[in-house]
């Protein structure tokens, strides 16, 4: 069973990882095409820009959930150093379940936020499902799509917090648990 957990924590960390390289890939690619568009042949494409900040966005959103899992967010590992290895273990569960807790809330008014979400991207098209089928849809692009990254990585925050405590938690019953400092090393 812990096999399997293991399994898909790694599976779901790489599909993670390649999707922030492709949005990376992207935001250079569509940064490199406007500007060249627009000062090679004075005619930048009007969506250029904004594809551009919405590959920044979903990246950053991403690879918070990467940096939850691998403890690579801001912390306190000096002062873990310093305390004994019980308290250690503490304060590093506290902070793990606060980051879930901050994953909720952004699971909840992100949900929201889509829901209310108005207006729409003049300059983009967008696809839709209908029928059972994915249709182009040669008309604007709703605003709530860009916003849908919040309530996404809002719930791959709370997984990867809550993977993180229950792998902590088994490795210190095990005896194997080390600090997020020591484990870096």
């Amino acid at each position: 069973m812990i096999g399997i957990v293991k399994l898909i924590d790694t599976t779901v960390s790489k599909i993670l990882t390649v999707f922030c390289a492709v949005l990376l890939f992207l935001m250079v690619a569509f940064t490199v095409y406007s500007v060249v568009m627009r000062y090679v042949f004075e005619n930048p494409p009007v969506w250029g820009d904004l594809l551009t900040v919405l590959s920044n966005i979903w990246l950053v959103f991403f690879a918070l959930a990467l940096t939850v899992r691998d403890k690579d967010h801001i912390a306190l590992h000096l002062i873990y150093s310093w305390l004994p290895l019980g308290v250690a273990f503490a304060l590093e569960q506290f902070w793990s379940l606060v980051i879930c807790g901050l994953g909720i809330v952004m699971i909840v008014y992100g949900l929201e936020a889509v829901a209310t979400m108005g207006g729409k991207y003049w300059e983009m098209w967008y696809f839709a499902w209908e029928d059972g089928r994915i249709v182009f849809k040669p008309n604007y692009m709703p605003k709530k799509y860009a916003i849908a990254i919040v309530p996404i990585s809002g719930f791959l925050v709370c997984i990867a917090a809550l993977a993180s405590v229950l792998e902590d938690s088994l490795r210190l019953k095990a005896g194997t648990y080390e600090r997020a400092q020591e484990a870096e090393v």
